[in-house]
């Protein structure tokens, strides 16, 4: 897949993450894109597990089942930042 499909997969599954996670994520294009680019690769290995049983690092095509997918993966990707990273010290 070349890097222009990579960039419009980004951007359209992280948008609609954003969109579909509860809550308000404050980032910039890029950030979108990288967070779809990322649930591309997450969903993508995700769903080689569950289909295959192998864990392998694998990214999704730039098709309506690999958006969906790396859909998926951006959320959970967004859950995991929010469950990990942003934990306030009062």
């Amino acid at each position: 897949m070349g890097i222009l499909a990579w960039i419009v997969l980004g951007l359209l599954a992280g948008a609609i993450a954003k969109a579909i996670y509860p809550g308000y994520q404050d980032s910039s294009i890029l950030g979108t894109m990288i967070l779809g680019i990322i649930g591309a690769f997450v969903g993508g290995t995700l769903y080689t597990l569950l289909t295959t049983g192998s864990l392998s690092l694998t990214g999704v095509g730039f098709t309506f089942g690999g958006l969906a997918i790396a859909v998926i993966g951006a959320v959970i990707a967004l859950w995991l930042y929010y469950a990990f990273v942003s934990r306030r010290v009062y």
